[in-house]
């Protein structure tokens, strides 16, 4: 092994992996799976967390080719012989702090980790959208993908528009909340300071709503009454598989709506694509 020939990364936990030469077969969680595909990698295969089914939640899955990328499965239906079955020689995991490997239990993390490299990137709302595409984009290097300047100058582009349209607005400008519906009576809204890319949307000049303090970190549970006294203008709807329809909530009022994926893909392509339907959205 040489030290040219020698693959080296450290992930978010402060874990380096190591292997003799680049990986090629990725096996990842299906957000890290998607991102990765945006920036120049494609994985072998991707799997889900307990909130996903048999099939892939196409709402997780971007752009990702699924005809040519397996699906190893989600939730209680993974062991360690299952995920290895595809012989990955990387597994690319998220977590939402203390390096706990999001949708795949201790007991079979640990094995797994055990028997192949296993890079695990944090996403939890202690950093930044930015830092944690940064951080994406660099585990996409390694892997050997290049660096794709159209797509940032893109992204920029997204981001200047929707500060001017927010801008226009000024302090009257369109109340946007994020929500996931939980049915006809309630629905989960979105706390803004909690969510990276929220954040991005109001670093931006966007005027999201923030729900009233109580219990919950990320999420106020609300009934539909105090939902819609929220008087939004344009609504973020979770579009995940195991989000109700936000129809169930007798939505009447005309409001624009944007779909709204909270596991977001870091890649500067579908960020900017983001952006633009909040900005599409905002000039109504």
């Amino acid at each position: 092994m040489t030290e040219q020939s020698e693959w080296r990364f450290s992930d978010d936990r402060g874990q380096l992996s190591t292997a003799v030469r680049r990986p090629e077969r990725v096996l990842a969680y299906v957000q890290a799976g998607a991102t990765l595909w945006g920036l120049g990698i494609r994985p072998q295969a991707i799997f889900g967390s307990d909130h996903d089914g048999p099939e892939p939640d196409r709402a997780k899955t971007g752009t990702l080719p699924l005809g040519e990328v397996a699906y190893a499965g989600a939730g209680s239906g993974l062991d360690v012989e299952r995920l290895l079955s595809g012989r990955p020689d990387l597994v690319v995991a998220v977590s939402y702090g203390n390096g706990h490997v999001y949708g795949l239990a201790p007991e079979t993390a640990k094995p797994l980790e055990e028997r192949v490299p296993v890079v695990v990137i944090d996403v939890s709302q202690a950093r930044t959208f930015a830092e944690i595409g940064d951080r994406f984009a660099e585990l996409a290097r390694s892997l050997g993908a290049e660096h794709r300047a159209e797509a940032d100058a893109d992204l920029d582009a997204a981001r200047e528009r929707l500060r001017t349209i927010a801008a226009a607005g000024g302090a009257d400008g369109p109340r946007v909340v994020a929500l996931s519906p939980a049915g006809p009576d309630q629905a989960h809204v979105a706390r803004p300071t909690m969510w990276p890319e929220l954040r991005v949307l109001t670093d931006l000049g966007v005027h999201l709503v923030e729900p009233a303090p109580g219990p919950g970190a990320n999420w106020s549970t609300l009934g539909r009454a105090d939902t819609f006294a929220l008087r939004p203008d344009v609504i973020l709807t979770d579009i995940r598989a195991h989000a109700a329809p936000l129809d169930e909530l007798g939505l009447d009022g005309g409001e624009p709506v944007v779909p709204w994926n909270p596991e977001p893909l870091y890649g500067p392509r579908d960020h900017a694509r983001f952006l633009g339907l909040v900005a599409d959205a905002l000039e109504g």
